[in-house]
């Protein structure tokens, strides 16, 4: 009997902050109780980096980003056989909007899938999904 190798998953997640990161961008998205930050897969052939940015404008809108700061990277355990090789990275921005709604674009399984955007202020004792907000601590 062989063991069943797990997969390896590649996921890009930003944190983004406003007024000099006093404020973290979040979203409730389907399916996951908790808040969400944009993320998503690294797609074949894409850095980490490059895919962070796709994501955020996917499921965001947002364009104007600057250069994302690198805050960590992990292996995160959600499934038996599945890992996901999560990539942190961190965007300030200077957005006037408090909160606004935005239809996923692309080509994942959440294309169409209306995000309600809003901002917290860091620190934050809410709940997050998915280990979402191990790292925000190192935003400091």
């Amino acid at each position: 009997m062989s063991l069943q190798q797990p997969t390896l998953v590649p996921k890009a997640c930003a944190y983004i902050t406003r007024n000099g990161g006093r404020e973290l961008l979040v979203f409730h998205g389907p399916g996951h109780d908790g808040l969400q930050i944009p993320k998503g897969t690294v797609e074949p052939d894409e850095s980490p980096r490059r895919a962070v940015y796709r994501e955020v404008t996917e499921e965001s809108g947002l364009t104007d980003l600057g250069r994302p700061e690198p805050v960590a990277a992990d292996v995160w355990k959600r499934r038996r056989a599945r890992l996901y090789l999560r990539h942190f990275y961190h965007f300030a921005v200077e957005e006037p909007r408090d909160t606004w709604t935005h239809v996923v674009t692309g080509t994942g399984e959440e294309v169409g899938d209306r995000f309600h955007f809003f901002w917290v202020d860091l620190p934050t004792d809410e709940p997050f999904a998915l280990g979402l907000d191990d790292y925000l601590s190192r935003l400091d």
